[in-house]
């Protein structure tokens, strides 16, 4: 069953997490030889948690260009993979140093960090290990695509940047952080694995220029939006409801969309990105009614 048999985006967002964990759960590496340590931490923190929203975009944006469902499903897992690697480093005592995150101990705290180091380079490893293979893709111009792509999406230029911009931060005045520069930072450090993810489909499905173009600009301002409410619930919601340490950005003195907006502000915001995102989709009608509910799920989620 593929997703574009969900009208719902709620059963849609289910069947896309269950399908992905399937095939991560194959993906992963499992055994009782020496490394299995490293294994288990691995499948612990990519398994059994979290939204799959990444996956989610990855294999909404496939059905826009009838891509199979093997390789929607491959990729979907290798965004998830890197993303669970990013999560695992994220929460290191020298990075974020939180001791929660998907409502149980932090890979470091159920482990120790040298494991969780390890547990993190491993995803990432295995994440362009699935994208280069056959099944992913018949054609190795789309499989090298796809991993030029993330691997910009989650490097200097993307995600590693934006999380050096974000530590950088933390030594500055939260006072002297401008919107432009919050924007920036946040960009990279969050929206480019959800650009990758909204215009994996399109590289899937070897589409022209124009599809992926109004794809990323609705990644742009969806990412932003789903920012702005990551900041808004660390002042607003419980570790129960978001399964991590809420307020630590505040007590922290980080500069946030919400520490310079205000929160009605930064919520009447997220509302207008959204509806921007959504705009974008327009060239594709019906068929993108999924990535236009996403949109707004993206705005009125608690978690």
């Amino acid at each position: 069953m593929p997703l574009s048999s969900h009208r719902e985006f709620d059963a849609a967002l289910s069947f896309a997490a269950t399908s992905t964990e399937h095939t991560m759960e194959r993906l992963l590496p499992k055994g009782d030889e020496g490394e299995a340590r490293v294994f288990e931490a691995m499948r612990y923190s990519s398994l059994n948690g979290g939204k799959r929203l990444r996956a989610f975009f990855v294999l909404a944006s496939a059905t826009l260009f009838k891509v199979g469902v093997t390789p929607a499903l491959r990729t979907a897992s290798a965004i998830e993979f890197v993303h669970a690697y990013s999560l695992i480093h994220d929460d290191l005592p020298a990075m974020d140093d939180d001791d929660l995150r998907r409502g149980k101990p932090s890979c470091h705290k159920q482990f120790d960090e040298a494991t969780a180091i390890l547990a993190g380079d491993a995803l990432q490893a295995l994440a362009f290990e699935v994208l280069a293979q056959e099944q992913t893709h018949g054609d190795p111009a789309v499989r090298t695509a796809l991993i030029v792509e993330l691997a910009h999406a989650a490097g200097a230029q993307g995600m590693v940047g934006g999380q050096m911009l974000d530590l950088l931060a933390e030594e500055q005045d939260a006072a002297e952080m401008s919107i432009g520069a919050i924007t920036r930072l946040q960009r990279l450090k969050t929206g480019a694995l959800i650009s990758f993810s909204c215009t994996a489909g399109a590289l899937l499905g070897k589409a022209a220029e124009q599809p992926r173009a109004a794809l990323s600009a609705y990644a742009h301002d969806l990412g932003l939006a789903f920012q702005i409410v990551d900041d808004l619930l660390d002042v607003e919601g419980d570790a129960a409801q978001i399964g991590k340490t809420p307020g630590k950005d505040a007590a922290a003195g980080k500069a946030t969309f919400v520490s310079i907006l205000g929160l009605e502000r930064a919520r009447a915001q997220a509302g207008m990105l959204a509806e921007q995102a959504v705009a974008h989709l327009e060239p594709f009608g019906p068929a993108a009614d999924l990535l236009r509910q996403a949109a707004h799920f993206v705005v009125s989620r608690k978690a």
